[in-house]
């Protein structure tokens, strides 16, 4: 039976030079670290130095996250990722009724300046590189950790990292917006200026795929989608009298890397390609940086299992090696019991040591691009490619990405796509070892991390100490600052940070945005 890649493209048996296209290799492939940039972002990629290996961590309170960063940093992590919970995630604090039961599941709960202090106490945030997964309430993160910055010493201008930013996945695939996108794409220009103005070395913005790829999207979905979430970003800071070289070198991506090797790799040469010309063509950008796709992987989670979680080991490993033979700039490796619960330590321990044997024990760092001129690669490449931007073309027809997004396009897309996944699952026409091929009768027992339910009690005493403490009159005066500010055109990250400086919590400042630009409520099904 003839097979098919995960995008539905058809995949022979035997390749060579007739299944490529025609086309000059010059110019689709260039040399690593040239327009186009197929073949990398950088002349010498991971000859010089690997990757950055990242590890996303959080949980609990703000003590037991600082900890578990403290081990990692100390087993070699050069780069740290942090999961905030729900209730951070959606702007609501601890003790907000919304809130309850979810406070430091998924992530750790930040509710003012004084747990972002605890979070990264010890740390010191000029050798360290952060990256936050924060998505609507970015700004305020961002800002927070300005502010700690500032209290160890460290200048703005020596902090490093990334924040996710990107709330156009969220109304896809994800669902942790706050505001509705007009809103939202106004504080992300404002924070392309307040970084441009004061963080310089910050990257403002991952645009993400991982998300819709969890969802269901296809690699072809996956960088299309995100593709043309980026192209939205870029018109609205130029819309609002950027320049595009001046912001668009901090622009960056965060992809998934599946256990499908080759149409991964291809995925990420399409994805670079794509970008740099888009980039110099509709937008005349000429700063080589600003055509430079630069992205983060994180391995897929959604194809890790619960039953026999040690081959979730083998699965990692592979979509690892997958997302460093594409060119990655940094890494994420999943722990092996994702599936069942927050990461143990061993377990987070184990996934960096992947990382490590991937750059220090295989030859893949010791040559530039393994792939180049493979008749496989590049003739997926070229299909993922075309693919790609065939759906591009319809996000254009429907008027962009937010109104293909209030219209439903995307979502329905990626629906459909998970749909069929899990049909072929049920079906064991798609074959997941120890779920519907190679089972065991009965699982071995195995003890997850737990957190403490009382962690919910314990930051709503935080936060009652940290009202009867500040000075109630100079938060309510900062926060109609920032009323005043989100009902104008003035950056609101000025007058959001004197906010926070004054201990105004997260659900304040973001009740202080609600009321001025409300919330975002979805349209019915597409299909």
């Amino acid at each position: 039976m003839a097979r098919e890649t995960e995008s539905g493209l058809p995949i022979r048996q035997v390749y060579g030079p007739g299944d490529q296209r025609d086309w000059d290799p010059r110019e689709q492939l260039g040399e690593p670290g040239e327009y186009p940039y197929t073949r990398g972002v950088y002349p010498t990629m991971y000859t010089g130095r690997p990757w950055t290996m990242r590890q996303y961590a959080g949980f609990g309170t703000a003590a037991e996250s600082n900890a578990r960063y403290r081990q990692l940093i100390e087993h070699g992590t050069t780069g740290l990722s942090v999961a905030f919970d729900l209730p951070t995630q959606m702007g609501y604090d601890s003790d907000a009724p919304l809130a309850h039961g979810e406070v430091g599941k998924v992530g750790v709960a930040v509710d003012s300046i004084d747990d972002m202090r605890v979070l990264f106490g010890g740390i010191p945030l000029d050798r360290v590189s952060t990256s936050m997964t924060i998505n609507a309430p970015a700004a305020l993160l961002l800002l927070l950790y300005q502010l700690v910055g500032e209290e160890q010493g460290v200048p703005a201008g020596q902090l490093t990292g990334t924040i996710q930013n990107d709330v156009l996945k969220e109304y896809i695939a994800r669902g942790t917006y706050i505001f509705p996108p007009g809103p939202s794409l106004r504080l992300t220009a404002d924070i392309f200026r307040y970084c441009r103005a004061e963080i310089p070395r910050w990257n403002t913005i991952s645009i993400s795929g991982y998300h819709m790829a969890e969802a269901g999207a296809s690699p072809a979905q996956e960088i299309a989608f995100t593709l043309a979430d980026g192209i939205a970003y870029v018109r609205t800071a130029v819309a609002a009298g950027m320049d595009v070289d001046a912001f668009a070198p901090r622009l960056s991506f965060f992809f998934v890397a599946r256990t499908t090797l080759l149409e991964e790799v291809a995925k990420f040469r399409a994805a670079r390609r794509i970008w740099a010309r888009v980039m110099k063509e509709e937008f005349g950008a000429r700063d080589p940086k600003s055509m430079m796709l630069r992205f983060h992987t994180q391995t897929a989670g959604v194809q890790l299992t619960a039953q026999q979680p040690e081959v979730n080991l083998v699965r990692v490993a592979v979509q690892g090696l997958a997302a460093v033979l594409g060119g990655t700039q940094s890494l994420h490796t999943n722990s092996f019991d994702e599936a069942i619960a927050l990461p143990t330590e061993k377990s987070a321990r184990l996934a960096l040591r992947t990382q490590q044997v991937l750059a220090y024990e295989t030859d893949v760092t010791a040559t530039v691009d393994p792939f180049a001129g493979s008749y496989v690669v590049e003739a997926m490449t070229d299909g993922l490619e075309a693919a790609a931007l065939a759906l591009m073309a319809r996000v254009e027809e429907q008027g962009g990405a937010v109104a293909a997004i209030e219209q439903g396009f995307q979502k329905a897309e990626i629906e459909r796509n998970a749909y069929r996944i899990a049909r072929e699952t049920d079906s064991a026409e798609r074959v997941v070892v120890g779920v519907n091929r190679f089972t065991l009768e009965a699982e071995e027992p195995y003890e997850p991390l737990r957190v403490d339910p009382a962690i919910g009690a314990q930051q709503a005493e935080r936060l009652a100490r940290l009202r009867a403490e500040r000075d109630g009159a100079a938060v309510a005066r900062t926060l109609e600052a920032l009323k005043e500010a989100a009902a104008g055109t003035e950056n609101v990250l000025y007058p959001m940070k004197e906010a926070l400086r004054a201990r105004a919590t997260v659900g304040e400042v973001c009740d202080a945005l609600r009321t001025v630009w409300g919330t975002y409520v979805p349209a019915g099904p597409a299909w």
